[in-house]
């Protein structure tokens, strides 16, 4: 079982003490950091009785209201969480990436964020989940608030490997049935696809009224194509997909092409009202998350 600390520093949690990742639209109902949850779970404070149902949990029964009334009925409780956040972390075949300089490869920096963002969302008795991906959802563990619910997170973190490729619109419109309640969606990931579909699933998020916040992922690499000599190029999504290429010939193309993708993407990102943060893998993710927190509360 990985130890908090091995993601979580204890210099980086410092450079983030004084940081929150609040909503700014209202989520389920409720302004995040102000309100209760309007949804009745059963975790902190008495709301009202109802009557049972079969598939209720026996557990949950009011036997002193059976003892008087002779019928069954539930104890339900009212939810102190503010926002509820799901992390969706992209694991496919591209974010195994790590060039020559970079101190991680574009996943081992994606889970180290991912488990930064946990650590904020429980700090503020926020709930947090997780969800990792590639071609499909590979694991989900739901939106918890308990302490002890990093300790789950940071497991399945240190246990998520690389797989194949994904198709991102696909991924996400599937997801959407898997979010029941509206929250905050971060997802990290270095967004590599097809951008009108990837914006068509993401404003289909957005229709369910989530909140998006997106992390993109780069080495430094894939920004500024550095290849100087004949090079070997492998695709980390598709096995034995390889290319000899001279980088020369292939630079002006390449950096016009990542242009023109990451004008759609933030431009698309715009239009639908969602956050597009870029971060390099060569940046200390304590100091890029906390410079991003600190902008997002001073713009609101």
């Amino acid at each position: 079982m990985p130890k908090v600390t091995e993601f979580l520093k204890p210099s980086d949690l410092a450079k983030l003490a004084n940081h929150q990742l609040l909503a700014r639209q209202v989520v389920e109902g409720f302004c995040s950091g102000l309100h209760r949850s309007p949804h009745k779970g059963f975790s902190v404070e008495f709301k009202q009785h109802r009557q049972y149902v079969p598939g209720d949990e026996i557990r949950h029964l009011d036997w002193k209201v059976y003892g008087k009334s002779d019928r069954f009925y539930i104890r339900e409780y009212e939810e102190e969480t503010n926002v509820r956040c799901n992390i969706l972390l992209d694991a496919s075949g591209s974010m195994a990436y790590q060039g020559a300089e970079a101190p991680h490869s574009k996943l081992g920096y994606a889970t180290r964020l991912a488990a930064c963002l946990a650590y904020l969302m429980l700090q503020q008795v926020d709930s947090a989940g997780l969800l990792t991906f590639d071609t499909r959802v590979r694991k989900q563990l739901p939106s918890r608030s308990r302490p002890a619910h990093l300790q789950q997170m940071i497991d399945e973190l240190a246990d998520t490997e690389p797989g194949g490729e994904t198709e991102l619109g696909v991924v996400f419109r599937e997801l959407v049935p898997k979010l029941r309640r509206r929250g905050l969606v971060v997802i990290i990931s270095d967004c590599f696809g097809d951008v009108p579909e990837l914006l068509k699933a993401l404003a289909h998020l957005r229709h369910a009224r989530h909140e998006i916040l997106i992390f993109q992922i780069w080495d430094k690499d894939e920004l500024d194509f550095p290849f100087k000599q004949w090079t070997r190029f492998d695709c980390l999504e598709q096995a034995g997909n390889r290319h000899m290429v001279d980088p020369a010939h292939l630079r002006a193309s390449y950096l016009e092409n990542l242009e023109r993708y990451r004008e759609d993407l933030k431009q698309g990102c715009y239009r639908n009202r969602i956050d597009l943060v870029p971060m390099t893998t060569d940046q200390p993710y304590a100091d890029a998350l906390g410079y991003y927190l600190a902008k997002r509360k001073h713009l609101g």
